[in-house]
């Protein structure tokens, strides 16, 4: 009787203990369908214990001068006023498509007038250390909701092609900052594409010119081999102007140069605007244009280009004319769009190079 009963009780123990030594079995999980699985990820908070992931931060810029408080001295230079015309939805005169000038500070198709684009004056002045830049208003808001980048471009061989680029970025403050400020450089010579004195937008097949523009940012908001390079902000004393600041060893003793107001395409690397689309493609903002109102190419405003401190020759690309006469920056007309309308001056007398005939 005792063997009956305990070789019974043996057997179960050594059962037991085998069975506490085998691999428990797992049952896979069923994964969710991909759309299951995308609100799980997105709804799933980390738990208050999970370590915050390190931050690699951006070495703070150390700067060793700052601009002065330089009182305009340099020669005035006038762009087209606007404003007169702003409630016909057009500009009075001043876009030459064909050579890469826009008076163009309307918005897109409905031809909304933004006065924080139109550029009426520019100036440049100097000091041992830098060059200064004013680009004056119409608008007294550069912070305009807009979002409107401000440029000034310089050419420094007087060829027509831009060889440098500083470019502003809003928000825009009254202290001298290099915040939001770049400065490019075109390193194989194409912003004007294969000629800067026309549209290189193949008008056949609307393909655009394939440059690459401005394809070098040599400053980054202070971060560069020199983070006191270019630096921006509001005049204090003037609430619609724009101020630039740059090292005069950027563009060095001579070039031509002008100014951008751009809340439309703000791409260097698309300079020149022109080059990239067709007439047609662009629109016009003068009123009798076949191609108004303004389409691919809009909210931009730039500038004849001024010498600096060189005697450039008559048939230089963009220059500017030697006067504009202030009150043709005011002078308004009653007339309706898309109807012949004289201009306030005969500009083409003053310079040819502003007026050249269209491109076939």
């Amino acid at each position: 009787m005792k063997r009956t009963f305990i070789l019974p009780a043996i057997i179960a123990l050594i059962a037991a203990a085998v069975a506490c030594n085998l691999p428990k079995a797992t049952v896979p999980k069923q994964k969710p369908p991909k759309a299951q699985q995308t609100e799980a990820i997105e709804s799933t908070t980390a738990p208050a214990s999970t370590p915050s992931p390190t931050l690699t931060s951006t070495p703070a810029i150390t700067h060793s001068m700052t601009p002065a408080d330089v009182t305009p001295n340099g020669k005035l230079n006038y762009d087209v006023d606007s404003s007169g015309t702003a409630s016909e939805h057009r500009a009075p005169y001043g876009d030459s498509y064909n050579i890469g000038l826009f008076e163009r500070p309307f918005t897109q198709k409905d031809m909304t007038y933004i006065s924080d684009l139109d550029i009426t004056t520019f100036q440049l002045s100097s000091d041992d250390t830098w060059y200064y830049v004013y680009i004056t208003l119409i608008g007294s808001n550069p912070n305009d909701p807009a979002n409107i980048d401000y440029g000034v471009e310089i050419d420094k061989d007087h060829d027509g092609f831009g060889d440098i680029l500083v470019w502003a970025q809003p928000p825009y403050r009254t202290n001298w900052t290099t915040d939001g400020v770049k400065v490019y450089l075109d390193l194989n010579h194409d912003t004007g594409g294969a000629s800067p004195e026309k549209s290189d937008a193949n008008a056949t097949t609307s393909a655009p010119y394939p440059g690459d523009g401005y394809e070098k940012v040599i400053f980054n908001q202070g971060q560069g081999d020199d983070p006191d390079l270019a630096w921006a902000r509001i005049d204090p004393a003037n609430p619609n102007v724009v101020d630039f600041a740059f090292k005069k060893t950027l563009p060095g003793p001579t070039f031509m140069w002008g100014a951008w107001a751009d809340a439309g395409l703000k791409n260097p690397g698309m300079f020149n605007y022109n080059d990239r689309f067709t007439n047609a493609q662009a629109g016009s903002p003068i009123g009798n244009s076949q191609y108004y109102p303004i389409q691919a190419i809009y909210e931009v405003d730039n500038t004849c280009r001024a010498a600096y401190n060189l005697k450039p020759s008559a048939d230089t690309p963009m220059l500017c004319p030697t006067t504009i006469p202030p009150a043709a920056a005011t002078a308004k007309s009653t007339q309706p769009p898309n109807i012949k309308i004289p201009p306030p001056i005969n500009i083409c007398q003053i310079n040819p190079a502003l007026c050249q005939p269209p491109i076939k």
